[in-house]
């Protein structure tokens, strides 16, 4: 069996991650597939009005939402992510943990930072110490 390159396609269903506009950064749903372009989306529980999008501005994550119907109402879309509670499974992922890290990092004060940069060399500095213990007591 040969294996494409592609682990993700577009289907009616697949959570995808806006990246431009104005609900850059949410989650929305495949609702339906227009042309070899866009799709039309909703994000009927992160606040992304149903809109025609296109893929270039969007990424596919991993998460399908199976079963949904083709072009399927806001209470049907409710309804389904609240089944499969794929919303809960996003922030459970590495993808969406990196960012909100991100965005966290990025609302720090300078102070903040500064107190980060301590608690770092506090870490190195104890981890530093118990490696050489262990090697002062292994030889």
């Amino acid at each position: 069996m040969v294996q494409g390159a592609f682990k993700r396609e577009v289907q009616v269903g697949r959570i995808v991650l806006l990246n431009t506009g104005a609900d850059a950064g949410k989650l929305a749903v495949v609702i339906e597939i227009i042309d070899h372009r866009r799709a039309l989306i909703e994000g009927p529980t992160t606040g992304v009005a149903r809109q025609p999008f296109s893929y270039n501005h969007l990424t596919l994550t991993p998460l399908v939402v199976n079963g949904l119907p083709r072009g399927a109402g806001q209470k049907v879309v409710k309804k389904y992510l609240a089944k499969t509670d794929a919303i809960a499974k996003w922030d459970k992922t590495a993808w969406a943990q990196k960012i909100a890290t991100r965005k966290t990092r990025a609302a720090l004060s300078d102070f903040d930072r500064f107190k980060v940069q301590k608690m770092k060399a506090q870490r190195r500095f104890a981890l530093g110490s118990a490696v050489a213990q262990a090697k002062k007591q292994a030889a």
